[in-house]
């Protein structure tokens, strides 16, 4: 048991620190002036308006498929539950401050569902890694509408004069959207192939450039420890301990560990993953408490490269 826990762990880690050493390098960039808060304004922009939506779009309208997949729609829904529940828990950590800390509640329950948990799952599971992709697609349609529309509303100022669903019309929301439809009619055979490779192309750009984005603005921010402390350990609390333990517990009542180990897997380290990276681009291109936010998610990341190796290894010596 010890070594079976140890092997799981160990190899997660690994994966997991490779992420860490792109992020630790943007950040060293940012530090030393070799990129400047221009370049990560445009980096950030173009993500949202234009990678993000390309990545988007490009994995629905090529990966869902109604008539191979009847029972899709359980992954969006799942994604959907399990950011409720971590709203839930997170506002009960928190409701003594809010409305005024209610940004704390994205960074505890909207994780990382694609740029983290992709190439962790390529590292854990390289022969199933195509089955694993798509669970992960699918997860996203229900992950994504929520991170951008009560996320964003929740981590942002918003713009002054901007009706509430303006403000969650977001490129990403609009094109998520835009593909569900196309693939649930069959419009996709629709779209001209060469459309769909320039989509594809400029989709690929979206994970490399989001993380080193995620590096170089948690490289730009002042770290006071003191100041967000408090915060950070109640999102840890929610984000990297609460959830997973109760996606685990359900998906032990649901027997999911036996009849299909790789979606179960999958399950658990979408509730370990650490916060979104999405919440990084929303603040800086909508506006919000910069500081605050990149602290406590360098905190939470710091606290989910030892998390999230413990509740895949965990999972494996007990189902």
């Amino acid at each position: 048991m010890l070594q079976t826990f140890l092997q799981a762990f160990g190899g997660t880690f690994v994966a997991v620190l490779d992420i860490f050493l792109i992020i630790l390098v943007a950040g060293l960039l940012v530090r030393r002036r070799v990129v400047t808060q221009a370049h990560i304004d445009a980096l950030s922009t173009a993500t949202v308006v234009v990678f993000l939506p390309c990545l988007t779009f490009d994995s629905v309208v090529r990966n869902l498929d109604p008539v191979k997949l009847p029972y899709w729609w359980v992954l969006p829904l799942a994604a959907v539950a399990m950011a409720g529940a971590g709203l839930a828990l997170g506002a009960a950590l928190f409701a003594r401050e809010l409305p005024a800390k209610r940004n704390m509640l994205s960074l505890a329950s909207l994780q990382n569902a694609g740029y983290l948990v992709l190439p962790v799952g390529l590292a854990l599971f390289p022969k199933e890694f195509d089955r694993f992709a798509l669970y992960c697609f699918l997860f996203i349609l229900g992950n994504s509408p929520v991170l951008w529309s009560v996320g964003k509303l929740l981590t942002t100022r918003g713009r002054p004069g901007v009706p509430m669903w303006r403000a969650m019309l977001t490129p990403p929301l609009v094109a998520n959207v835009a593909a569900i439809a196309l693939a649930l009619s069959g419009g996709k055979a629709l779209v001209p192939d060469v459309l769909q490779r320039g989509v594809h192309l400029l989709g690929t750009a979206a994970v490399p450039v989001a993380t080193f984005i995620l590096g170089a603005v948690l490289g730009s921010i002042p770290f006071r420890p003191r100041a967000i402390l408090p915060d950070a350990v109640r999102v840890i609390v929610v984000k990297l301990m609460l959830l997973p333990l109760l996606t685990a517990a359900v998906l032990a009542w649901l027997g999911l560990g036996r009849t299909n180990p790789l979606l179960a897997s999958f399950f658990i380290i979408q509730a370990a993953a650490a916060p979104a990276v999405a919440t990084i681009l929303q603040v800086r291109r909508y506006g919000g408490d910069e500081e605050k936010i990149g602290g406590v998610m360098l905190v939470a990341y710091a606290g989910c490269l030892l998390a999230l190796p413990f509740w895949i290894a965990l999972w494996r010596v007990f189902s």
